[in-house]
């Protein structure tokens, strides 16, 4: 019997509010009320079951986990149960005194989403206007803060010509790390696909671009780049495979393999208000039904790729093909994969985004 992985990272989604009404959120569709959020204590415990199992790294995210008036105290229980934090923030309303709060109690590190270069677009993305102009000032503070520093730039139709713009903010800004992050069709992103996806001739220059850049700034600046799935030719491991390396609670207390796993509808997940993480990560069906190779079919099974990619993403095979079950469409083996390059393709069916907001 093949040794059960240790998972490395949990996906904390705190929340589904956000200020931001972006139109390429992975969230789904169907947002969760606050009403229905876990309480501190059980994020406490969350944190704690999670040092236990084995995982080193924790991403606080959303939403926007600012929204939570009790981030410092789950931030404060993920460092002193010893995982390493991360916030991913919008960072609208992130000021002096509550960065210094969540310094104070332990956080390590900060990821900033930026909508575009020129805040009028920036803002226009985001759905809120000022919203360029309050992450810069918060990106400043993280520095001051002696905090380490990432910028993420999601990058669709609208502003992949901006990627050397993205690079230069990043360092003007102090940042280590820089995700240029094609957009993924996951959620809010796939009901906006037509309008986001951007052409292969704009995404190869922005390879370009990237890989001058990387040679350029190495030393200062690490870029990562993720490239839009749709015009690849090999899947990459989702979320580092399927019960692998990650898990995802969702606001409500739902346990994930991977964030847009709720898309597939034969799944049931199992909850944090009655399981623990460890009987969750090893005996849950949800995390054993596409964990490992055993339920591969061809042309996987057997591939020299099968324990790399994991067969790709079972979300966006489901999101394509409708069944969750096949070879990821982005791999050229795939007898699917023409379809996406038609879907790569297609022209916007109206004008303008459908913006996230509880209701959709």
């Amino acid at each position: 019997m093949t040794a059960l992985p240790v998972p490395l990272g949990l996906l904390a989604e705190l929340t589904h509010r956000c200020p931001l009404q972006c139109p390429y959120c992975s969230n789904p569709l169907d947002l969760v009320r606050a009403s229905h959020e876990l309480d501190t204590r059980t994020w406490v415990r969350v944190m704690e079951e999670a040092a236990a199992l084995g995982i080193a790294h924790v991403h606080l995210s959303g939403g926007e986990p600012l929204a939570r008036p009790d981030l410092a105290e789950i931030t404060n229980a993920a460092h002193l149960s010893g995982l390493y934090t991360n916030l991913i923030t919008a960072a609208v309303g992130l000021n002096a005194q509550r960065l210094a709060e969540l310094r104070a109690a332990g956080l390590d590190h900060v990821q900033i989403s930026f909508q575009g270069i020129a805040p009028e677009q920036a803002d226009a993305i985001a759905h809120v206007k000022g919203a360029f102009r309050a992450k810069k000032d918060a990106a400043r503070l993280v520095c001051d803060e002696g905090l380490a520093l990432t910028v993420n730039a999601v990058i669709h139709r609208s502003n992949v010509g901006d990627v050397s713009g993205f690079i230069d903010l990043a360092v003007e800004l102090g940042a280590g790390r820089l995700e240029i992050a094609h957009v993924q069709y996951h959620g809010w992103a796939l009901a906006n696909r037509a309008h986001l996806m951007p052409t292969r001739a704009q995404f190869e220059a922005t390879r370009s671009v990237v890989e001058d850049a990387r040679r350029r700034l190495e030393g200062t600046l690490v870029i990562d780049h993720v490239m839009p799935d749709y015009l690849a030719e090999r899947p990459k491991a989702c979320m580092g495979g399927w019960g692998q390396q990650v898990m995802v609670v969702t606001p409500d207390g739902r346990t994930l393999p991977c964030h847009a796993a709720t898309t597939i509808p034969d799944l049931v997940f199992a909850n944090v208000r009655t399981s623990s993480l460890a009987e969750i990560w090893g005996h849950d069906e949800a995390f054993n039904r596409f964990r490992g190779t055993a339920w591969m079919p061809s042309p996987c099974q057997g591939c020299e790729r099968a324990e790399i990619d994991w067969g790709g993403c079972r979300c966006q095979a489901l999101a394509i093909t409708g069944n969750a079950a096949v070879t990821d469409p982005v791999c050229s083996l795939s007898p699917s994969h023409d379809l996406m390059a038609t879907l790569a393709s297609e022209a916007p069916a109206r004008p303008g985004y459908r913006f996230r907001r509880i209701g959709g």
